[in-house]
């Protein structure tokens, strides 16, 4: 963190109007097909091209939109119009037809909103189903007449990117350096099939600091390593993940010319993404508990994220959580079969502060209290191996039956 700027989350944020230099737009196209007026299309675009970097999913079926994405941010120097993104279908699994159709997303971007940059295309939704293009034409279309600075324009945008989500997510950083506020401002989905690398989830940052693209990769890659790829709800990967930094060069602010600003542009994107992040997570499919879970005290970092990984998807851990109950003895049988070297008489576990094994010993009396602390909505939970300095942190949840039933048909 910086030590001479104070970066600090701002209270109500209006999503990417929060940062000069973009607009907006969100609009209804029924990409689903229900024949409801639900916002499904999203339009940001920049006043000038500007400077980008991407972030995507390495599952091996990658979504069509993914590889556009790619393909325009290959490009040293490249400079975008902005991005559009559409709800309710992922264009993924959707061969030949699926490429021509998100170039075409980004074609029709260009043509509509007069930009000659190419713009980014992300889509999220269901699988294996080709997208409704006529629909999505006169989305973009209708979508490039309303773009706006506006904030309710920008919280629509964060509207029509949403699927399973109960409620949309943004962020916004700011800090002051020279007498001039510097912003970094985010939107993201994500509900279900959350697992790193990444999530099924899109979120999309916006700076107004003047930054090249390869320091914006660089910012961008070690904010997502420290959040977005430390979240975990039900153990799936998804086919479009991406996070999108966009830098519109409003101030004139350039970090890597200050040491000290470049230093608090890395605390903002990175305060923004964990933001998004608990964000995702808290609103998982038909969670009830969100749990920090810290692992500590492993020879590596390594070991420790396999032990958290290994805590934190386990099905009987999850499903103990939602019922609120503190049964230590699955978060050890599965930091065990993580199969680290944890030698039981130096293992500690401890419910928020509160200790349940200490030494590799019950401590019984302290059952109420556990009790009380896995009732609630957020708790923590610590590992500890005392085997040396690795460590991890993974937010995760809980898993209900409600999960099961909306699944089912999803």
């Amino acid at each position: 963190m910086s030590d001479t700027i104070t970066v600090k989350l701002i209270e109500n944020p209006g999503g990417i109007a929060d940062c000069p230099g973009f607009k907006t737009a969100g609009v209804a196209c029924d990409v689903r097909g229900s024949g409801k007026v639900t916002l499904d299309l999203a339009l940001v675009a920049a006043e000038k091209p500007c400077s980008a970097a991407g972030v995507f999913t390495l599952n091996d079926v990658c979504a069509a939109p993914v590889h556009v994405c790619q393909e325009i941010l290959s490009h040293p120097g490249v400079k975008v119009a902005g991005f559009v993104a559409n709800s309710g279908n992922a264009n993924a699994a959707t061969a030949e037809q699926g490429m021509i159709d998100a170039k075409e997303m980004s074609t029709i971007s260009q043509l509509e909103t007069g930009i000659g940059s190419p713009f980014l295309v992300c889509s999220t939704g269901r699988i294996g189903r080709v997208l409704p293009m006529g629909k999505i034409k006169s989305g973009i279309a209708e979508a490039a007449q309303k773009l706006s600075e506006s904030e309710e324009c920008s919280l629509n945008a964060a509207d029509a990117i949403l699927t399973s989500d109960t409620r949309r997510k943004v962020a916004t950083a700011q800090f002051v350096f020279e007498g001039k506020t510097v912003t970094v401002a985010g939107m993201a989905k994500g509900a279900g099939m959350i697992e790193p690398n990444m999530a099924t989830m899109l979120a999309f940052l916006a700076t107004d600091l003047e930054v090249e693209n390869s320091a914006l990769k660089n910012t961008l890659v070690q904010a997502c390593n420290k959040t977005f790829n430390r979240i975990s709800i039900d153990g799936d990967m998804s086919t479009n993940d991406t996070v999108l930094l966009l830098a519109s060069g409003k101030t004139g602010l350039v970090p890597n010319e200050h040491p000290d600003l470049l230093q608090a542009f890395r605390d903002a994107v990175f305060m923004v993404c964990d933001a998004l992040a608990e964000k995702i997570v808290g609103d998982g499919e038909k969670v009830t508990k969100l749990v920090e879970l810290i692992v500590e005290g492993c020879k590596t970092h390594a070991d420790a994220e396999k032990v958290a990984r290994a805590v934190g998807n386990s099905l009987l851990v999850k499903t103990s959580w939602y019922g609120s109950d503190p049964n230590w003895g699955r978060l050890a049988d599965a930091a065990g079969y993580a199969r680290v070297g944890l030698q039981e008489p130096c293992f500690d576990i401890h419910y928020d502060d509160v200790p349940a094994l200490i030494g590799g010993k019950p401590q019984d009396s302290k059952i109420s209290e556990w009790k009380a602390i896995v009732s609630k909505k957020r708790f923590r939970i610590t590992l500890n191996l005392n085997q040396g300095d690795g460590n991890f942190r993974l937010l995760t949840s809980d898993l209900s039956e409600a999960y099961v039933d909306f699944n089912k048909s999803e």
